[in-house]
């Protein structure tokens, strides 16, 4: 194909994760990007249920007509306690990855300025007027590209900063007897054996017979599938479960780090989503990061409009490192060296701390005073280390 003949977009999205699928849905909503070209592209097709998003709010968003469930109630447990959680005013939110798919790219088929196509990027290459962007098939060109293609040679590349891995199986079960409490979702329940590690189950309950169970690690290593599948079938044992139905599997693996992707960032290119270090660190949450995000970029193009239309628009500003961030470093480096410590911080801080203000904090939206009042929930030994830890690597560096 000779350079003639290379279609040329305002905007192009090299993979479709969370993070692009709501940016474009959200430019579609703004009625501001109408007069814009944007190619999507993407080697899946998003056909399948792949995944499953779980988040917390107070009041609907614009994600309400894809949430298949909502609880009021949590769970969060360890060997010595159990403690059931009021999570209003929030609500604990399910959106399966299939409607979440259907949903946006029904929105994208009515505009005709949104072209999706099901290719595989092999390249791309910025130049000093725009972006080359290369796939198995054909060859593009667009002014800025927002790319959610995650590298992960780029954080694991590196010591300075520790990198884990949220790594889990689930099984969507149906049982024989009702045994679930479909109105109460159980956040974390790590009296499950922890084996050196930060383990715990967590569990999605639809009916009374039906939930999705998942085994879950904040860990460096993954584990064989069969390792995780046992860990299922014991604690489905221990509830009572002989019998069931398997009707559904789901696995992943997120990476948990505070590496600054946002460094790879040019003029021209931003990357998005985990290739952009959109996923909450601490946590492995996606859906919530991204959805503040991704707003956060629309912000920032409508913004910026007139240093677009006169080439001097610059994707390197768009990122701003908050206090959190830090927070989330000292969580990953106690948990880095201390793998096994993730019980304990965790039961501390839902054992007797208000539940509310800890999603708060997970949010990003607390105040500084109230930053404090969670902190001094954990353990103090561990984090005073971790604090003279970081604060002499920043100084090394």
């Amino acid at each position: 194909m000779n350079s003639s003949q290379i279609k040329h977009f305002d905007y192009i999205f090299t993979g479709t994760g969370l993070a692009a699928l709501m940016s474009v849905y959200k430019m579609i909503l703004s009625e501001k990007f109408s007069d814009k070209s944007i190619l999507i592209l993407d080697q899946d097709s998003k056909k399948t249920n792949d995944r499953t998003w779980c988040f917390w709010e107070k009041e609907d968003s614009i994600w309400n007509p894809v949430i298949s469930k909502k609880w009021d109630l949590a769970l969060f447990a360890n060997e010595d306690f159990k403690r059931d959680l009021t999570l209003k005013p929030y609500s604990y939110n399910k959106i399966n990855g299939i409607d979440f798919y259907n949903f946006v790219f029904t929105t994208i088929s009515k505009h005709s300025n949104i072209i999706f196509l099901n290719e595989k990027v092999t390249d791309i290459n910025e130049l000093e007027t725009h972006v080359f962007v290369g796939t198995e098939e054909n060859r593009y060109t667009c002014n800025y590209l927002f790319n959610s293609i995650y590298t992960k040679a780029f954080a694991e590349n590196q010591a300075k900063y520790p990198v884990l891995q949220q790594h889990f199986v689930g099984w969507f079960v149906k049982t024989k007897v009702e045994v679930f409490n479909p109105d109460e979702v159980t956040f974390m329940d790590f009296s499950v054996e922890q084996k050196g590690n930060t383990r715990f189950m967590y569990v999605l309950p639809t009916s009374t017979t039906e939930a999705l169970v998942e085994y879950t690690l904040f860990s460096e290593k993954l584990l064989s599938l069969i390792e995780y599948e046992n860990e299922i079938q014991v604690y489905l044992e221990k509830l009572g479960i002989n019998k069931f139905e398997i009707t559904e599997k789901e696995q992943g693996s997120i990476p948990m780090t505070c590496y600054p992707f946002w460094k790879k960032n040019t003029k021209r290119v931003l990357n998005i989503g985990t290739a952009g270090g959109w996923t909450k660190a601490s946590t492995g949450y996606t859906f919530k990061n991204s959805d503040k995000k991704s707003s956060e970029l629309l912000q920032f193009l409508q913004n910026d409009w007139f240093a677009e239309n006169a080439g001097s628009l610059n994707m390197k500003t768009f990122h701003e490192k908050s206090r959190f961030w830090f927070y989330d470093l000292l969580l990953l480096d106690i948990l880095y060296r201390h793998n096994e410590s993730g019980s304990a911080i965790f039961s501390s801080l839902f054992q007797k701390g208000n539940p509310q203000l800890i999603f708060k904090f997970l949010d990003e939206e607390t105040t500084f005073l109230e930053d404090v009042k969670v902190i001094l929930k954990c353990p103090k030994l561990p984090f005073i280390k971790a604090l003279f830890r970081v604060i002499f690597l920043s100084n090394k560096s």
